[in-house]
């Protein structure tokens, strides 16, 4: 499809290998998990992750008060955290009749999740809205008129498929978190889609309190946000995710239940190959396909002061002459405005490597665009870092750096 939108992400080695790793261990699990388990786990998990993704947004209830809410009990609390415990109950427990692509199943879960806690429930935002730290703005969302069409594609991207749900889990987590649709509950929409997407891949994931590693990791989590944004690429964010993700499976199989079973299914490759060779298959065929795009890109190795490959591209166009917004959309194959400015043009001029020719209106129509210096100094660099990597060689199927080779 052309010009159809993909969330930016550079895929890199430690992504895949903990794709697989994951997968690997949700086979292991599967296979010792008696039935009588699964519902105490369900249970238990439900209460840790409505308590853990609450208290990440300021709710102070504990697991106790939690769990006494869900079995009718009163509850001295503030009436809006014992609010936000008994939405966040009714919305996971709604996950198995919603479909993760479908829009109206978005806006209902909202609507749920944030029942007399906002004005509009269930509906987009229509103002404008920026992600605090103190008194500092470290986020501005894009305008409110572009959150619907935002969404759209983003849901469209997901219908596609594209990604293995793994990835696509967290790489939507982190794309609700930057388009910020709602006045409020963003947060623990984005983490709810989550396990709403991963379940659909394995439905034990319906059942696996993430939340609680986020919670404990909370200054991760932001730090992860604000790295993907800069970079102009989710992979800070959806590598943390993974590796939560995998903490999480590490500790259900750590548990008396589990420890036998998991011993049991180590080697048992009829449980686990199938799985994680899908996930091998999957991610090796995107990274050839992104190779071959030129794309593939260092992941967590980029350094903070390194341009995202989105960005060298403007760099490049720009070595032609100033240009407009429109003009170098065109110049670089973009139809998706918002994407083009969020995740192309922005970055580039707070890096510096970009000015504007008239600085002092920047909204102007006649607004033009020219490489700086410093962005004709970053693409020398890029340039002769090109110069000096070694050739890869074709000829070897099974590169030992590859942590997927071999693997089986």
């Amino acid at each position: 499809m052309p010009n159809a939108y993909a969330p930016p992400l550079t895929l890199s080695a430690t992504m895949l290998a903990r794709a697989a790793d994951i997968a690997q261990r949700i086979g292991q699990l599967q296979a010792g998990l008696p039935a009588e388990r699964v519902l105490r786990l369900r249970r238990v998990s439900r209460v840790r992750s409505i308590q853990s993704t609450l208290a990440i947004e300021g709710n102070t209830l504990t697991l106790d008060q939690v769990t006494a809410i869900l079995e009718g009990k009163r509850v001295l609390a503030p009436p809006r955290e014992v609010q936000e415990v008994r939405n966040a109950l009714q919305a996971y427990e709604h996950l198995a009749r919603w479909e993760p692509t479908r829009e109206v199943d978005l806006l209902a879960a909202h609507a749920l999740m944030m029942h007399g806690l906002v004005d509009y429930p269930g509906r987009y935002r229509g103002g404008g809205v920026g992600v605090m730290d103190g008194d500092t703005v470290v986020h501005m969302a894009p305008p409110a008129s572009r959150v619907p069409a935002l969404m759209q594609d983003l849901l469209a991207w997901l219908a596609r498929g594209e990604q293995h749900p793994l990835i696509a889990a967290c790489l939507f987590h982190y794309e609700l978190e930057f388009i910020h649709p709602f006045d409020d509950g963003n947060g623990r929409m984005g983490r709810l889609w989550q396990t709403l997407i991963l379940s659909r891949w394995q439905p034990l994931f319906a059942d696996l309190p993430t939340e609680s590693l986020v919670r404990d990791h909370q200054q991760d989590y932001y730090r992860a946000i604000a790295a993907s944004n800069v970079a102009a690429d989710a992979a800070p964010f959806v590598e943390l995710m993974l590796d939560m993700i995998e903490q999480t499976l590490v500790s259900l199989a750590a548990t008396p239940e589990h420890r036998g079973a998991a011993d049991a299914a180590t080697g048992a490759s009829p449980v686990e190959a199938p799985a994680a060779q899908l996930v091998r298959e999957h991610v090796r065929e995107h990274v050839r396909e992104r190779a071959d795009a030129g794309l593939a890109g260092a992941g967590r190795d980029r350094t903070p002061d390194a341009p995202s490959e989105p960005v060298l591209r403007l760099l490049r166009a720009l070595l032609a002459g100033p240009g407009s917004t429109k003009s170098l959309m065109r110049e670089l194959g973009l139809a998706h405005r918002p994407s083009f400015l969020y995740r192309w043009l922005q970055p580039a001029l707070r890096a510096g490597w970009v000015e504007m020719t008239d600085p002092d209106h920047p909204k102007s129509p006649r607004q033009r665009y020219r490489l700086a210096t410093a962005g004709r100094r970053v693409l020398a660099d890029a340039q002769a870092a090109t110069e000096d990597a070694p050739p890869a060689d074709p000829a070897d199927p099974a590169d030992p750096a590859d942590p997927l080779s071999g693997a089986g």
